[in-house]
């Protein structure tokens, strides 16, 4: 019997890790039909002569939650071989979702993901009120690469509990009701619940998100919930210090893991110019958590953002700044202008945050005002010591000259070329926080996997082909419980990228205006993916969506 596809002449990295082989690989019904040579005829033949041919990447760390309601392509993860995406993150997220709350959970997406408001609210359709909902309206839609979800703690708490969610722990009774909430989205095919601790993590209103209320009591019930299903994760966004783990933290990692049974993801571990050990001895301090299934995420990229101070998420971990979220330009700016905040700002710069007050690490991207257009290029330092005075006034001070519209660029973490190597090969953790969806006017990280493979594998051969494309599939695959994915066997779903080892890597940097009512999104193109392939279906080709729509929904 023919084929549907058979990709001839690659070089298959097959995501188990094991050597590459040239072989050709042959796809019927959306699966992996066989490997190996001589396979026959098929109706489409691919010449993969000169090029890699690998699982399609999954990635477990994204946002898209409210952005597949307008754009089913999944972009930019969809450029860049990507055929699996897992939302739902860090406790936030738009269901389960009553039509009276609709403004909360904007607002907590607003806040927390950095996703401007009037593009949520142009653009979320609000065909659901509850979890299995939401996920049918999902797999109704259609989309060209694969959907999984994780059910988020704080619209879960937020529908039982109402606006008391921002403010106390659920009593016993609403303890039951959620965690059978968390119950039904597991039944649908949630992949687990997410939640966060983070402080930075404000939701609506400038109120800790709800998930942040949750009692040890609670999160009990809900770990031991997947402990009887049997199956899903949980993921927390952990680490109030980036890249150091607390003692409390680390307990609650080992509660977790406790109460569940079950792996949890963890967040973050970066490499730290200010701290250049921290990465080396929080993955030591964790490794017998490790051990039972507590995986940190990791970033393959150098972690950068555009600042904005119309979008304040980069300080929200400082409570002075809390005042400015939600607010409209003038009442910003006269925030901002306020001596009181600044001075404020200064007591708390240098406390377990991601910006510890270096302004040289931030640099003036760019102004409209001709009379700054000198200092574009200039970070924040020098612009203080031309003036005379300290960061944070430079910092404001520009902004308000620019009438808010100053661009400033973050340069945040990993960017030790030297100790990247020590992350990216550690098998304890995952590769993950690409935020895709997420932080849309500030930072594009979705492009990870082609930097990965690109400046990591090629140009610094600090992993090998094979490794690399593992840690890209087969892993993050298994950690979430997706079956029958991530690896090129016979029998599994036909989730395949063919690419350039010569070439692929991120391409240019773009920003567009192609969201909901105009909105902005800075966008990294690839180059070098040739192909990707979902179920089967060609949904990428060289440099161009093709308009189709084989993704599924994920249940687990």
């Amino acid at each position: 019997m023919a084929y549907d596809l058979l990709i001839r002449n690659g070089t298959v990295v097959d995501g188990t890790g094991a050597p590459a082989r040239r072989c050709d690989v042959a796809i019927r019904d959306g699966r992996i039909a066989a490997l190996g040579g001589d396979l026959g005829e098929a109706a489409e033949v691919i010449d993969a002569a000169g090029r890699v041919v690998a699982p399609g990447f999954v990635d477990i760390h994204t946002h898209y939650d409210a952005q597949i309601c307008w754009d089913p392509d999944v972009a930019p993860s969809s450029w860049h071989g990507v055929t699996t995406v897992v939302m739902g993150n860090c406790g936030v997220g738009i269901a389960p979702c009553r039509a009276q709350a609709r403004e909360v959970a904007t607002q907590d997406l607003v806040n927390v993901e950095s996703i401007p408001y009037d593009v949520l609210r142009a653009g979320i359709a609000w065909e659901w009120e509850t979890f299995p909902q939401y996920m049918d309206a999902a797999a109704r839609r259609g989309s060209a690469i694969n959907l999984g979800f994780f059910a988020p703690l704080t619209p879960l708490r937020h529908f039982v509990m109402g606006e008391a969610s921002m403010e106390r722990a659920a009593s016993p009774e609403e303890t039951r009701e959620i965690a059978a909430l968390l119950g039904e989205a597991l039944e649908a095919g949630a992949f687990g619940f997410s939640t966060s601790i983070l402080k930075q993590h404000m939701g609506y209103g400038g109120r800790p998100l709800a998930c942040q209320r949750a009692s040890r009591e609670e999160l009990a019930a809900y770990a031991r919930r997947l402990g009887a299903a049997g199956k899903g994760i949980v993921e927390i966004a952990l680490c109030q210090k980036p890249s150091v783990i607390s003692d409390d933290e680390y307990r609650m990692l080992e509660f977790l893991l406790d109460e569940s049974g079950r792996p949890v993801s963890w967040l973050s571990v970066f490499v730290r110019d200010d701290l250049p050990e921290a990465h080396v001895e929080t993955l030591r301090k964790t490794a017998p958590l490790a051990r039972r299934g507590a995986v940190p995420q990791i970033s393959a990229v150098p972690f950068t953002r555009e600042i904005s101070l119309r979008s304040p998420f980069t300080f929200a971990s400082y409570p002075s700044w809390h005042r400015v979220f939600n607010k409209d330009k003038d009442e910003q700016a006269r925030i901002y202008a306020d001596r009181g905040f600044r001075d404020a700002f200064r007591a708390e710069l240098g406390g377990p945050a991601v910006f510890n007050g270096d302004w040289r690490r931030i640099t003036l991207a760019s102004v409209a005002d001709p009379l700054l257009k000198r200092l574009e290029g200039r970070t924040v330092a020098e612009i203080a010591a031309e003036r005379g005075c300290d960061g944070v006034d430079a910092f404001l001070d520009v902004a308000l000259e620019d009438d808010l519209g100053a661009e400033f660029q973050f340069a945040a973490y990993n960017f030790n070329d030297a100790r990247m190597p020590e992350l990216l090969t550690d098998m304890d953790t995952v590769i993950a926080l690409s935020d895709g969806g997420a932080h849309v006017d500030l930072m594009c990280d979705a492009a990870y996997p082609s930097h990965l493979l690109g400046k990591w594998v090629r140009d610094k051969g600090a992993l090998s082909l094979e490794l690399a494309v593992h840690r890209l599939t087969a892993q993050p695959a298994d950690l979430v419980g997706l079956k029958d994915r991530g690896r090129l066997a016979p029998g599994h779903w036909a989730d395949v990228v063919i690419f350039d080892p010569a070439t692929v890597g991120p391409g240019r940097r773009e920003k567009l205006s192609d969201l909901p009512a105009g909105g902005k999104r800075i966008v990294v193109h690839s180059t070098g993916i040739e192909r990707t392939i979902v179920n089967g279906c060609t949904v990428f080709a060289h440099g161009r969506l093709t308009g189709e729509r084989p993704g599924r929904v994920l249940r687990s």
